[in-house]
């Protein structure tokens, strides 16, 4: 990891993935600031890493005025963020012509601004400093699509060609942005949406069928794809999308 002792941010630290990713990190040596909707959430992911430094707090990363009041507190507090992580995300299972435009604009404030917001806030201080690591975790419904997720996917779809645009612009500065998309992930997320159905098993049995290596990925699968990206020796590799889906999707 990057030890100019700065500090990795984590949005969605909570989570599933996000948790998986910030124990990454700290085992690494990185200090690690844990971002999540709720504060107790936080502050307790932050609590079971190891090392010292980290710090865990609320942040609503569809709230642009939250997200950059965060992200300079950090820096205040805690020295310079090195490394920006997005895995916060929501979804829930639905036709789109069942869908309303109040559930569009949740998807994207959350998968798509969430990300905007996040990366404007910390990029100015990675181009003055001429270092920074930035991974968005998109999904690969945005690379092949997916049934009763076309919102969401069309959010993660902008996030990764937003990765790509931001790549070029900033590679000059030495940071690097890049995406991991997940397959399918036995995360308590998708097992609530597929609840919602009412056929929670069956679902997530179909889901089991349709993947090459016949079981849903877990969070420690996907959490050292986004690590290696945030690592010194991902330094060459910069606007690149990563499938971690056992072979679903292969490009």
């Amino acid at each position: 990891m990057d030890q100019n002792n700065d500090i990795a941010v984590v949005t969605g630290g909570a989570g599933a993935i996000g948790q998986a990713v910030c124990q990454r990190l700290a085992t690494a040596g990185q200090r690690v600031a844990v971002l999540d909707l709720s504060q107790a959430a936080a502050e307790k992911a932050a609590s079971t890493l190891p090392g010292a430094g980290h710090v865990g707090m609320a942040v609503d990363v569809a709230d642009n005025g939250q997200v950059q009041g965060a992200m300079a507190k950090l820096e205040s507090d805690f020295g310079p963020i090195g490394t920006l992580i997005n895995t916060a995300g929501w979804d829930r299972f639905t036709p789109f012509v069942d869908t309303t435009p109040e559930f569009w604009d949740q998807v994207i404030a959350i998968n798509y601004r969430g990300t905007l917001n996040a990366v404007h806030a910390v990029l100015p201080g990675m181009i003055e400093r001429g270092r920074g690591r930035i991974v968005s975790v998109a999904s690969d419904a945005a690379r092949v699509g997916s049934s009763l997720e076309a919102v969401y996917a069309g959010a993660k779809g902008a996030t990764i060609a937003f990765s790509k645009s931001v790549a070029r612009e900033v590679a000059k500065y030495g940071i690097t942005v890049n995406v991991v998309c997940p397959g399918p992930t036995d995360t308590p997320l998708i097992r609530g949406m597929a609840e919602e159905m009412g056929s929670s098993e069956r679902f997530m049995d179909a889901l089991t069928r349709a993947i090459p290596m016949r079981r849903l990925a877990v969070a420690d699968d996907v959490a050292p794809a986004i690590v290696f990206l945030a690592s010194d020796d991902a330094g060459f590799i910069t606007g690149q999308t990563l499938s971690v889906s056992g072979g679903l999707t292969m490009a």
